[in-house]
Formats: structure tokens, sequence, C-alpha cells
């Protein structure tokens, strides 16, 4: 277990059971392992993956409501299995248009018995599940205006787009699609992270904020 993963949780108001950390860690170990065999992230370092990859993903921990979450272009994974791992009374679902990531993302569910994380290999405007979700959460998936559009309708009514962004995008939230409002800009502080971190909360036009 690492502490200094576990410590930067905790200022992110999470505070990691000893399994939580060690899975969390797992995840990387075998993200280092798949990366031998295919181009799964750039980012090899270790101290970097745990504040780039778990520690910018748990940072929307507090933004989470609801019991489904929808991850879209999850790509490896991230910010879905460890939002996963921390919570495991809600359901996630990771959608991906590459097959290859989401077999690792099927390996480290299976590997770590996540029984919250479910797959699905399409395009986020072409996913029509049975049921809708409370959340859905992007990582750097195009302008936010594109994003709203991909995947507005996968939320359900009263839920919430959550667009993870680096600087403040004041010009992306000019262009949000009709019927989509900003319901709040929230500044991220990743522990570690030397770089902004913003994100964006998007709601339907008529829904309370």
């Amino acid at each position: 277990m690492s502490p200094t993963l576990v410590e930067s949780a905790a200022k992110l108001g999470i505070a990691l059971s000893a399994d939580q950390a060690a899975k969390l860690l797992r995840v990387l170990d075998e993200l280092d392992d798949w990366n031998q065999r295919m181009n799964l992230t750039a980012i090899r370092e270790r101290s970097a993956q745990i504040t780039k990859h778990l520690l910018d993903s748990l940072s929307i921990q507090s933004f989470l409501r609801g019991s489904r979450v929808c991850d879209i272009g999850t790509g490896a994974g991230f910010p879905g299995i460890p939002l996963a791992i921390v919570n495991p009374e809600r359901q996630f679902t990771l959608v991906d248009s590459t097959a290859k990531k989401l077999k690792f993302i099927d390996h480290v569910a299976q590997l770590l018995e996540l029984r919250n994380i479910v797959t699905v290999h399409t395009r986020a405007e072409a996913f029509r599940p049975d049921e809708r979700f409370d959340i859905v959460v992007s990582r750097a998936v195009g302008p936010v205006e594109q994003f709203v559009k991909w995947a507005g309708h996968l939320a359900v009514g009263g839920g919430r787009l959550l667009a993870m962004k680096g600087k403040f995008p004041e010009d992306e939230v000019k262009k949000l699609p009709n019927g989509w409002k900003l319901a709040a800009i929230h500044r991220l502080d990743v522990p570690g992270l030397d770089e902004e971190r913003h994100l964006v909360e998007i709601c339907r036009s008529h829904d309370r904020v």
C-alpha cells in the first residue's frame, strides 16, 4: 500500500482502505504489463501514473450522484476504473470505440473482481442503453459542446454531464447546444499535479441547479 496514494486521496476527501489502495496500484501494474504489448497510455513513470491516472480520476468523486455512472471515451479505464474501486455500491458502464482498450478493462475488472464494471464497445452517439445514467462523465473527449451532442441522450432527467478539462474552457461553455445549460464549473486540485484542472457540470435547461 502506498502512503503517497492514501495520503493524497485523503486530500481529496477519500479515505482509501488498504484493499482499495492495493487494487488501485494493481491497476497500474497491469497497465505496465499490457503496455509492453499494446500502447494503452504514454505515461510510464509510476509517480506520474498515480497522479495523472489515479488521483486525477478520483478528483471528481464528490460530484458523483445516483447509482449509475457512464464513462464515455474511457480509454484504458480512466476515470471509470478508479471510481468503481472506491464506489462499489455504484454501477459503472465504460464506453469506448477501441476494442483493445476494453479488453484491458475487462481483464482488470475480472482480476480485481470489480463486479460493478460493464464495458460497451461503441461510439457514444450510437449507444442506446436500456436504462439511462445519473452521471455521464468524459475525460479529454473533445470540446464540451461535442460531448453534450454525443452523450446528452444518455443522462436521465435531472442527471448531470461532467466534462473533465484542463484549463478553464471559457469559449467552449458558451456554445452549449439548445436544451442544455451550465450548472457549474469546479476547479479541481489534484495532489501532486502542477497543472490546471476544471470540471464542467452540465444539466438540461429545465433542471434545477
